[in-house]
């Protein structure tokens, strides 16, 4: 039934935009957020390919690790400091960027695609911790969006592993649809 939930919330939930404009009262939006705005679910999904297919194997959580820590951090200063002009703009730089790493894969080196992957975590948590300073229960709100980052950095992991196998033309091709998808993203918000 768990793994059940974040799927009911989107269906639960009406249109939404990415940041602005719906609550952040309980778990089950905190839950569903990740999954209703597209920045979020593809930088979320590439974390999880690009430390499949570029991470040495005893290093794979690495990537996720990170970005989960560097969300909160993000976050919690968004709580301090929720003025942040100009954050939608980076987020969708911060896909083309995740699409870039992907594009990279190991040539990036681990500590740089590693500070990268912070990188768009911090600015993705801030863009979380913004939104909750309209009030509610921001604990249960932080608990949700980190439970479904973490369901979508598993699943980026699984087909991370899975395109380990097919030619590098197809991975470098899904690489350069999202880095294209991110460039849209940033087009549209500038």
């Amino acid at each position: 039934m768990r793994p059940l939930i974040p799927g009911l919330a989107l269906l639960a939930a009406g249109a939404a935009q990415a940041h602005p404009g719906h609550g952040v009262q309980d778990l089950a939006q905190g839950l569903a957020h990740p999954f209703l705005g597209l920045d979020h679910l593809l930088a979320m999904l590439a974390v999880g390919v690009w430390s499949a297919v570029a991470l040495p194997a005893g290093q794979r959580l690495l990537g996720p690790a990170v970005f989960l820590l560097s969300l909160l951090a993000g976050a919690m200063l968004a709580l301090v400091n929720p003025v942040l002009p100009g954050l939608e703009v980076a987020i969708a730089a911060s896909v083309v960027l995740m699409g870039a790493l992907l594009l990279w894969g190991q040539r990036t080196g681990v500590r740089l695609g590693l500070a990268a992957v912070a990188g768009a975590g911090l600015l993705h948590g801030l863009a979380h911790g913004a939104e909750a300073g309209a009030g509610g229960l921001w604990m249960g709100y932080a608990l949700g969006f980190v439970l479904s980052s973490t369901l979508l950095h598993g699943l980026g992991l699984l087909t991370g592993q899975a395109l380990t196998r097919v030619p590098s033309w197809v991975r470098q091709g899904l690489a350069t649809l999202l880095a294209g998808s991110g460039g849209l993203m940033l087009l549209g918000r500038l």
